[in-house]
């Protein structure tokens, strides 16, 4: 694995996550309704920077075979996919305040995560694997979601 290919991968996902730095969840967040099963806020950080450092190991992982093996090429385009969803949610969500949006947003998230782990695994196991708990994290943050979104049904409509 390049650790060069590496640290490009990882700076891509921390503009993603840098989103969560410009748009914070706030005073509207704290003041909708919430499941009783909602992750402590200190779980969100330290699952996010697990997540994005196990995304950039397993795409710099997939590179290596880019050369010579075309499900790899299709692997980095959905890898690429991925990131470029996973920044719009937090802007949407926080920043726009569209729960609907951001339920849109997560669909699209995990058919992108899910396409890019099953691509990874068929080119290397590996790196399919550390893509499941990514798939596992999207899974609950759709369901999260999905659950503020229903608690607060006089907030603002998808606008298409």
């Amino acid at each position: 694995m390049s650790l060069t290919l590496f640290a490009v991968y990882f700076v891509a996902c921390a503009c993603a996550g840098a989103t969560g730095a410009i748009f914070r969840p706030g005073a509207w967040y704290e003041g909708l309704k919430k499941p009783s099963w909602i992750p402590p806020n200190w779980l969100f950080p330290v699952a996010w920077s697990t997540l994005y450092i196990l995304m950039s190991i397993s795409a710099a992982r997939i590179s290596g075979f880019a050369a010579e093996n075309e499900l790899a090429v299709l692997g980095l385009g959905l890898w690429a996919i991925q990131i470029a969803v996973n920044t719009l949610w937090t802007p949407i969500f926080f920043g726009l305040h569209r729960l609907a949006g951001g339920m849109l947003v997560l669909v699209l998230l995990w058919l992108s995560v899910f396409a890019t782990c099953v691509v990874f695994w068929s080119v290397d196991w590996v790196s399919g694997l550390m893509f499941v708990p990514y798939v596992a994290w999207v899974t609950a943050a759709g369901a999260l979601n999905f659950s503020v979104w229903r608690l607060n049904p006089g907030e603002k409509p998808i606008e298409l």
